[in-house]
This record gives C-alpha cells, structure tokens and sequence, in this order.
C-alpha cells in the first residue's frame, strides 16, 4: 500500500473526482433525479424523427451506464483506502506501482494482472 502521505493524496484526488461525477450527473439530467425519470422523459417527447430519438435515447443510456461504472469504481478504491488494501493488486496482492495509480486512480490491478484478464476476456 502506497504511504499514509500519498494515499491522502490520492483520496482527495478521488473525493474530489467523485463530487465532479456527481455534479456532471446531476447537470445532465437535470438535477438529481434516476435513470429511470431520464428515459421517461425522453421517451414522452414527441419525436420528429424515430431514429434520431432512438439514437439519442441509446447514448443517454450508455453514458449513464458508464457514469455509473466510474462512480463505483471511485467508491471501490475509496472503500479500499478504508480497509488498508488501496493500491494492492486483487489478484497477486502485489502493490500497484505508484505511476499507475497516478495514471488509474481507481486500478484494482498491477498491469501484468489487467493485460491477463483482459487478454483472457478477448478470447471468450
């Protein structure tokens, strides 16, 4: 696990992450309100174009669905930092080099670890 200074560091860096995520979430729905309330409001419009409302509607969602990905990975790594395994790999509990943790505040794994399961995934 990376020092007591430097994981101070970086739970500021992801604190201050996870309020900019939450504020961008918020704005782009317009105000707090869940995804649900988002695709009702966006299927009650009276679309002009079948497709283009289709569209839109699928890239609201997958953007939603990737906002919701990052914000539990913030949590994650935050949950982690509390339990004193932040910055240990899940997999070899190697620790995380700290450039990678600089570069992937969230990483769960050391790069030889991610290219395995990764490379794993690409040939299921």
């Amino acid at each position: 696990m990376p020092d007591t200074l430097t994981t101070q560091h970086f739970r500021a860096h992801l604190l201050a992450q996870r309020a900019e995520l939450l504020e961008r979430m918020a704005f782009e729905r317009g105000g707090v309100v869940g995804r649900a309330e988002v695709a009702a409001d966006r299927f009650e419009q009276s679309p002009s174009d079948d497709a283009q409302l289709r569209s839109e509607r699928e890239d609201g969602f997958a953007m939603n669905e990737h906002e919701t990905a990052e914000l539990q990975d913030i949590d994650r790594a935050l949950e982690r930092m509390t339990s004193g395994h932040y910055g240990e790999c899940v997999d070899c509990e190697e620790i995380i080099p700290e450039q990678r943790l600089q570069a992937t505040p969230t990483a769960i794994r050391c790069i030889t670890c991610q290219t395995a399961m990764e490379t794993q995934l690409s040939r299921a």
